[in-house]
């Protein structure tokens, strides 16, 4: 295979052609998996929202990290771009490779194996292409639960979930991604294979290398494999839609919830009342309960207990909130298929948004007790400048990560106008000390507004990992940070 080219070395570039560098990824994996036809590389080319698109040179599909070390190495000795993706299921561009065609695309969509299931340590250990519902299923069998979930778990990898830090609908109570993450895999730009594969809770030996790389976008390596925690299979939950009159009556019973519940609160969604009602409109498969109308916030509740209490306490824990008057109305889920619908409705809303059109998505996180007085502030300041918007908010209250989006009537008004609405949504997000990105990550979407607002020391810090990592700047450019960090 060759001497390995040690990153940062002031080693020369191998200037080959096209075709030359089509046949040495042909020898490494295989001519069947190096796609160049337009037919077989276009859905690789655009991501989710169809917003970004790109070209490349071709779409390479390793099968192992060998494989993949070996593509990185000649992307290095060539200086050619290397741009990771897994399950392409990203929201802001963040596997999609740029328009200037020079890149390989590197899919790990083969490497699908779960690789290990350790009952005992309460781990497995799998690669990077596995399907996240498929990691959620082998955990199953083993009487595990691996607990990351989202609305695109049928389609989004492990890969990507740690590459962007994924977040979903039980952070609160399982965190997110990066606290699943115990042991890693990362092939480096320069091919090497940086091996982090320990299951272990306490590893106090220096710098935690792994965090590096996750929420990392795959600017500064390729995660190939993962070590990842699982936990006890919840033997009872609980699960109620109970309506609000505002924000900041759903913050006051998410804090009686959490005394109440402590440990067993596993989620808690908060929902525009016309975003459940969109749901019910569009999208055919989810029922939606009659009477949603009774208030205009809604928020979805979960406990979930390793031993069954007996008795449902979220029946107590409600009748105490409609004595404080921060219930208007409730839904109690009287089975699993009630409570499966119940969170079908949430996990339905961005389709629903979909179907409508002109949607603006803005993921952002603040501290939870800021929430109400930033969607106040927020809507007013847009309502100001745009008397046609068509808000959908939505998102995880339980851990202060909304997702913010901005719809219109017509739907090109919202996008015409995208620079201004995310202006005001910024300025109020930056007002509150929040963030604009809680769990999609930057991509290409948000690098400029990430740029402007990021802290400048904070940024020199994030350049200069990248440059000693990434020298060439040859790992997912436009994407993240400045496309000059490396030159």
């Amino acid at each position: 295979m060759g001497q390995t080219v040690q990153a940062g070395s002031a080693s020369a570039l191998r200037a080959i052609g096209r075709e030359q560098l089509l046949r040495e990824l042909s020898d490494i994996v295989g001519e069947a998996n190096v796609l160049v036809s337009e037919s077989d590389v276009a859905g690789y080319l655009v991501d989710w929202t169809d917003r970004f698109h790109g070209r490349v040179v071709a779409v390479v599909r390793p099968a192992s990290t060998d494989e993949v070390s070996r593509v990185m190495r000649l992307a290095w000795e060539t200086g050619t771009p290397v741009v990771p993706q897994s399950g392409n299921t990203s929201l802001v561009g963040s596997g999609t490779p740029d328009a200037s065609g020079r890149a390989i695309l590197l899919s790990l969509s083969r490497m699908n194996r779960v690789e290990a299931v350790d009952a005992i340590n309460d781990t497995m250990t799998l690669e990077a292409g596995v399907v996240l519902e498929k990691a959620q299923e082998v955990a199953r069998e083993a009487s595990r639960l691996f607990p990351l979930s989202f609305a695109a778990e049928g389609t989004a990898c492990i890969g990507g979930c740690i590459a962007t830090n994924a977040g979903g609908t039980a952070v609160l109570r399982y965190g997110n991604t990066r606290e699943l993450v115990l042991g890693l895999e990362v092939v480096l730009s320069d091919g090497r294979v940086l091996n982090m594969m320990r299951g272990l809770r306490k590893d106090n030996t220096g710098y935690d290398l792994k965090q590096l790389f996750i929420s990392s976008e795959g600017t500064l390596g390729v995660i190939t494999r993962a070590v990842v925690k699982l936990f006890a299979l919840p033997q009872a939950s609980y699960t109620a839609l109970a309506g609000v009159a505002d924000v900041a009556s759903a913050a006051r019973l998410l804090e009686l919830v959490k005394n109440a519940a402590g440990p067993a609160l596993t989620g808690f969604e908060l929902m525009q009342a016309k975003c459940i009602s969109r749901v019910g409109e569009t999208i055919d498969a989810v029922s939606v309960p009659e009477g949603i109308e009774a208030a205009p916030w809604w928020c979805l509740v979960e406990l979930s207990y390793s031993r069954d209490p007996g008795v449902n306490p979220l029946e107590a824990i409600l009748e105490n909130a409609f004595e404080r008057e921060l219930v208007l109305d409730a839904f109690l889920a009287n089975s699993v298929k009630e409570s499966r619908a119940f969170w079908a409705i949430r996990e339905s809303i961005p389709s629903a948004d979909a179907h409508v059109g002109g949607n603006l998505h803005n993921d952002v996180s603040l501290e939870i007790s800021d929430i109400p007085a930033f969607v106040e502030e927020a809507l007013a300041g847009l309502n100001a400048a745009y008397d046609w918007i068509d808000p959908s908010i939505f998102g995880h209250l339980g851990d202060g990560n909304l997702h913010f989006n901005i719809g219109s009537t017509p739907a090109h008004l919202a996008f015409e106008n995208e620079e201004g609405i995310r202006e005001i949504v910024y300025r109020c997000v930056e007002a509150h000390n929040g963030s604009i990105s809680a769990e999609h990550g930057i991509g290409q979407l948000k690098r400029g507004h990430f740029l402007a607002l990021k802290s400048p020391l904070e940024l020199e810090v994030m350049e200069s990992i990248k440059r000693a990592l990434d020298p060439r700047g040859i790992l997912n450019p436009g994407k993240l940070l400045r496309d000059d960090v490396c030159a």
